[in-house]
């Protein structure tokens, strides 16, 4: 009985504690906007690792299909096949000089090329 008692008393002080008085519907809605934004993350970085492990990287102007250059931007059957006669690159920008793609073209997926 006087467990009881005490342990009624601390949680009484541990309510008059807290500085304010929170009813549970807004404790009931605080956590379900918690539990959505973590959720939210959660798909987020799974959905950054699958990206991360689909992207292999820059691709191999001089060793690529022409099904791998078609997924760059910009790069259509027509663009493929010119890449692809105009082999070999010594550098990326070789696309250009060598009339492959055109400026433009290239400025869209000069990050995503590489020669070696």
């Amino acid at each position: 009985m006087k467990r009881a008692i005490v342990a009624s008393l601390m949680l009484l002080c541990l309510a008059a504690c807290t500085p304010e008085k929170r009813s549970p519907d807004a404790i009931r809605e605080d956590t379900a906007k918690a539990t959505k934004e973590v959720t939210q993350d959660a798909k987020a970085v799974a959905q950054g690792v699958v990206d991360g492990i689909r992207d292999k990287g820059p691709v191999n102007v001089n060793k690529a299909s022409s099904g791998e250059l078609k997924k760059l931007p910009g790069i259509d059957d027509a663009t493929a096949h010119r890449i692809i006669e105009n082999r070999p690159y010594d550098d990326s920008y070789d696309l250009v000089k060598k009339k492959a793609i055109t400026k433009s073209q290239y400025d869209g997926i000069a990050g995503n090329v590489t020669t070696r």
